[in-house]
């Protein structure tokens, strides 16, 4: 497309009302970070840190996905008045890589026999082959999509 069809584009959006809105990416936990949940500082659980990014820009850490879960599920709350429209995205640290991934994109396996700092936990892993290989070497059968995860489902402490 000519740059100047490129400009055309955004001055009609512009002119629309059209809002642009960029996901930022999220930040690391620094020392003095808690968990909201359970108040357990997060940085010293790199492989486990999970976020909520609003869209304020603002941030919540986890010290894994089980506790961001049981926040989201609850919101809002007497202590807490956002609401869940207000997130932009949640991140989770994806197991095998270690990386901060947007949850959309992961499975979360339920019941293996790897811990998290709080015990029982969801397992993020990105690719359906890598959670299945994950569940068989881990024993575990469920594996679950962001969309089929319902306070239920979450791991007991």
């Amino acid at each position: 497309m000519p740059m100047r069809a490129l400009w055309l584009l955004l001055i009609v959006l512009l002119l629309s009302g059209a809002t642009l809105s960029f996901a930022a990416d999220p930040r690391m936990p620094n020392k003095t970070d808690r968990c909201p949940v359970c108040g357990m500082f997060v940085a010293p659980y790199p492989e486990w840190v999970a976020t909520i990014q609003f869209k304020d820009d603002s941030q919540l850490f986890f010290d894994g996905a089980k506790d961001l879960f049981k926040y989201y599920f609850a919101l809002p709350t007497k202590d807490d008045p956002r609401t869940r429209e207000q997130i932009r995205d949640i991140f989770l640290t994806d197991y095998y890589t270690m990386q901060l991934r947007s949850a959309g994109e992961l499975y979360l396996i339920r019941g293996s026999d790897v811990y998290g700092p709080m015990g029982h936990e969801l397992v993020p892993v990105a690719g359906e082959e890598a959670a299945k290989t994950f569940a068989r070497d881990h024993g575990s059968t469920h594996i679950l999509t962001l969309d089929q995860l319902t306070p239920e489902l979450l791991p007991e402490d």
